[in-house]
């Protein structure tokens, strides 16, 4: 299905490919062939990954780069040790299904007040924040 309310992009910087089969118990690759993954459901014994966990990792290397940015910005350099623990949860209400979200920042040597700054303008700027921004209930902690 094409979605034809979906406007042009001035320069797409990159365009991930993948062919899901199978959804979660199947498999996963993407188009150069880096990613090839088996899929798992959550909690399951089989084998595999699940969609929450990678939603989770690409949300959190995504945050991590907005970090970078918001600190060039501010002129600090950001910790080689910064983390950014991404807990993403399936969930069920009435029915449906929905996710929620959590991130944890740890930006190690620098003061509370600065690292408040970086990870609120993380947050504006990285991509996944503003796909998720009024879709699902995020809460963003400062280790």
């Amino acid at each position: 299905m094409e979605d034809t309310n979906i406007s042009e992009a001035e320069k797409v910087l990159y365009t991930g490919k993948t062919r899901t089969t199978g959804g979660r118990e199947g498999a996963s690759e993407s188009s150069d062939g880096n990613l090839n993954i088996k899929l798992s459901t959550p909690g399951g014994t089989e084998p595999g990954t699940n969609p929450e966990q990678l939603f989770a990792a690409g949300w959190s290397a995504c945050y991590i780069g907005a970090l970078g940015i918001a600190a060039r910005k501010l002129r600090i350099k950001l910790p080689a040790e910064t983390f950014v623990d991404a807990e993403v949860d399936l969930c069920i209400e009435d029915d449906a299904y929905f996710l929620q979200a959590r991130l944890n920042v740890s930006i190690p040597n620098i003061d509370k007040k600065t690292v408040r700054l970086l990870t609120e303008e993380a947050h504006r700027t990285c991509p996944y924040s503003k796909a998720t921004r009024g879709n699902i209930n995020v809460k963003i902690s400062i280790l």
